[in-house]
């Protein structure tokens, strides 16, 4: 990634200072796992060529300084490879939490795939349960038209009968005029 080369440290420049049995800082940083390193150099584990170089007092403020500049350059190599595993560790969280995110959103899709289903059913037995009384009301409406019809037709035959006059009445009608 782009961010990771950002963050790494590759070199460290230390100015020469004269330090007397003084442990550099240690360079402490969130999240990152400190180590103590208590390597006590000597003058015996410095590199022959720098004992060789300056004779006197010199001999030795190059010599710590050396020892100073290896120690901030492992300390700097510790952080790097912290940095790295921390990294490594945040990116296989990730792709870990990508594969639960995924299963978790299958599982809610088949779930509601089956309450879809059940629903459905429910809507198809409804709809069919609908269909049936609509058609039983409109059986329902063709007989009342046919009683209407029939009281109808009785009506105007009780009307018709009313206005037909039998033949006393036609008689006693005849007689007055």
């Amino acid at each position: 990634m782009e961010r990771q080369g950002s963050w790494l440290c590759s070199q460290v420049a230390v100015p020469p200072v004269e330090l007397k049995d003084q442990e550099p800082p240690a360079i402490v940083e969130s999240g990152e796992h400190q180590q103590n390193e208590n390597h006590e150099e000597t003058p015996s584990s410095v590199a022959p060529s720098a004992s060789c170089q300056l004779p006197g007092p010199f001999s030795s403020l190059d010599s710590s300084i050396e020892t100073l500049k290896k120690k901030a350059q492992e300390l700097i190599e510790n952080i790097n490879e912290s940095r790295q595993k921390d990294h490594a560790l945040m990116t296989n969280f990730r792709d870990s939490l990508k594969m639960k995110v995924s299963d978790l959103t299958e599982k809610l899709e088949e779930r509601m795939y089956q309450v879809y289903s059940h629903h459905s059913k429910i809507i198809q037995e409804r709809l069919q349960e609908f269909t049936q009384k609509m058609a039983k009301i409109s059986h329902l409406e063709m007989e009342l038209k046919q009683v209407c019809q029939t009281v109808e037709t009785m009506y105007k035959d009780l009307c018709v009968q009313s206005e037909v006059p039998t033949s006393e009445e036609q008689n006693y009608k005849d007689g007055e005029c």
